[in-house]
């Protein structure tokens, strides 16, 4: 129901920013590496234990990325598990416009 007096706020592409949380940046970051590890191991239909053996990592530690559990895993290790699916990674750095102070995190994958 909408009495108009809804306020509509355009969310900044980023969720955990947008929730406050305090690494947001690198909350969004290891969910949307994850969300390509997810998509890496659906794609060559592995199993969790088949991909669990290829990243090195145990079973429900496979459980835990795909659910989006991922309080235990640091970027540079789910970076680790995408090189490991074979998957080519790449860090690109440029300036941002001049209407941003703050520089902007993406993932393109």
């Amino acid at each position: 129901m909408n009495d108009g007096d809804e306020k509509v706020v355009t969310g900044s592409g980023n969720v955990f920013a947008d929730l406050g949380l305090a690494n947001a940046d690198e909350e969004y970051l290891k969910a949307e590496l994850a969300v390509l590890i997810l998509r890496t191991i659906r794609a060559r239909k592995l199993t969790q234990v088949e991909a669990a053996r290829i990243i090195g990592e145990t079973q429900p530690n496979v459980s835990n990325i795909m659910g989006g559990k991922l309080k235990a895993f640091s970027v540079a290790r789910l970076m680790k598990h995408l090189r490991a699916l074979g998957k080519d990674l790449e860090l690109r750095v440029t300036d941002a416009p001049p209407s941003r102070d703050l520089g902007q995190l993406k993932v393109v994958g």
